[in-house]
């Protein structure tokens, strides 16, 4: 038989709900929500009583972003599916869609197979796959429809990077057309990465090899002009688009435009962008590498136009782009050149936290924080509602969170397999205080109760947002 667990005392917090009810979950699955000391709930036997008393009762996290064990500029990213979706869980997210990579001259299932094999039986939470394509053929074409089928419904394509994951108009235009046919959503990063080389070169020659630099020559204007035409590309193809980790106002104002015009175009931001700017990258020494990533963090003033485009809708999810690199022999790979320094940071652990934090500062509602971590990230990646909700037929995927812990981010206490934070010393308030996927408890009162292997691959459907 099932173990039956019973989580009473809470008040369940949805996108759509704010209620006070115990939630019944029989096996992996929540069976029902009830009000408490009704007949439904008295009449329910549990083998597992949670103690929710005082704490918001919500859907784990879904983490649409992330690369666990991603090569990048000759190393690999420090996390691996097995620490990597450890840290998630500490920090309330319960289901990750990482990236799949096809090799230049290889075949997507080679890719795909190369990252089930990565993960499988070494997650600790459920886990899913976007495909990244950075060799479009006529095969690789025709492979897409057969990995919509499996259950990898969504291909990532990059403006930026010439050389190694870079594709062209007519490439990008082309992979559009066939995830139009087969229900596929095309994810963009959007950067002119032709002229960022050009820039990259100009300022290398004049001496200027500092991490500040980095931020300096990923203009924002190229992050808007390829946001731009990748919405263009995605119209002239009849397909939907998602731009990934958005961090520029001037993108996102052409998201919006194409949102106003009735254009399927969605994009997503992450942490780092709402919660630190441009001037991390210069700080002392080469201590600014650790803030590395791109798109680049921005100028302050761009996190105004990012919270307003969280509240409106014209940014939907916020996922973390997780790809952590330590400071010591990762980082340091660029001391003397700042473009070759391992681009990526870690997020996976702390983003419920932050955007907690964002409820408290007044910039979301709590609503609203379920929904750009939880709920949109499933239906965007066709995950709803097994994921993303809690509600009678759901995966159990529960986090009880305490909203009044404060706790301070620092790397000697994080879970994450990487030597630094990038919020060292930050203090925010709420933290999960148990998890449950899949009704096993993982996590409790700063214990860890899962297990490599737990986590389980998920067959996606197809973006639930089209019209």
């Amino acid at each position: 038989m099932s173990a039956r667990t019973l989580v009473t005392g809470g008040t369940v917090l949805t996108a759509a709900d704010e209620i006070a009810a115990d939630v019944l979950v029989d096996g992996e699955q929540v069976v029902a929500l009830a009000t408490p000391g009704s007949t439904l709930a008295a009449s329910f036997t549990p083998d597992t009583v949670v103690d929710a008393t005082g704490c918001w009762v919500i859907p784990g996290g879904v983490d649409a972003h992330t690369h666990m064990e991603m090569p990048f500029g000759g190393t690999f990213a420090a996390d691996t599916f097995e620490t990597g979706t450890r840290a998630a869980a500490w920090g309330g997210t319960t289901t990750i869609v990482d990236f799949a990579i096809q090799s230049k001259g290889g075949s997507l299932r080679e890719g795909l197979d190369t990252w089930h094999a990565k993960a499988e039986g070494n997650c600790a939470i459920d886990y899913a796959f976007h495909m990244i394509l950075s060799d479009v053929t006529d095969s690789s074409l025709k492979e897409m429809e057969a990995l919509v089928g499996e259950g990898v419904s969504s291909f990532k394509m990059f403006m930026a990077y010439p050389g190694v994951f870079y594709s062209d108009d007519g490439q990008v235009l082309r992979a559009m057309q066939k995830a139009g046919e087969t229900g596929g959503l095309t994810m963009i990063h959007a950067e002119n990465g032709i002229a960022i080389d050009v820039l990259v070169e100009q300022a290398l020659a004049r001496g200027q090899s500092d991490p500040r630099y980095h931020g300096q020559v990923r203009h924002a204007l190229l992050e808007a002009e390829a946001t731009h035409r990748a919405i263009a590309l995605a119209r002239v193809a009849g397909a939907p688009v998602y731009i990934v980790h958005l961090s520029a106002a001037e993108a996102l104002a052409e998201v919006a435009s194409a949102r106003e015009a009735g254009v399927n175009a969605f994009a997503e931001t992450c942490p780092q962008y709402l919660f630190l700017d441009v001037d991390e990258l210069s700080r002392p020494g080469f201590e600014g590498a650790k803030y590395v990533c791109s798109t680049p963090l921005r100028p302050v003033e761009h996190q105004a136009a990012l919270w307003r485009g969280l509240r409106g809708d014209d940014l939907s999810v916020v996922s973390t782009d997780h790809c952590p690199f330590c400071f010591t022999g990762q980082k340091e790979l660029g001391v003397g050149d700042f473009s070759k320094i391992p681009n990526g940071m870690p997020g996976v652990e702390t983003r419920m936290d932050l955007l907690h934090q964002a409820v408290l500062d007044g910039h979301i509602s709590r609503r609203r924080w379920i929904e750009l971590a939880c709920a949109t990230p499933a239906r965007m990646f066709g995950l709803y509602p097994r994921k993303g909700t809690i509600a009678p037929g759901s995966d159990a995927d529960i986090v009880i969170y305490d909203p009044t812990r404060v706790q301070t981010h620092s790397a000697a206490t994080h879970h994450m397999a990487v030597d630094y934070s990038p919020y060292e010393g930050r203090t925010t308030t709420g933290k999960a205080r148990t998890v449950l996927s899949r009704g096993k408890v993982v996590v409790h009162r700063d214990e860890y109760r899962g297990h490599a292997g737990h986590g389980r691959f998920l067959r996606r459907d197809t973006c639930q947002y089209l019209r």
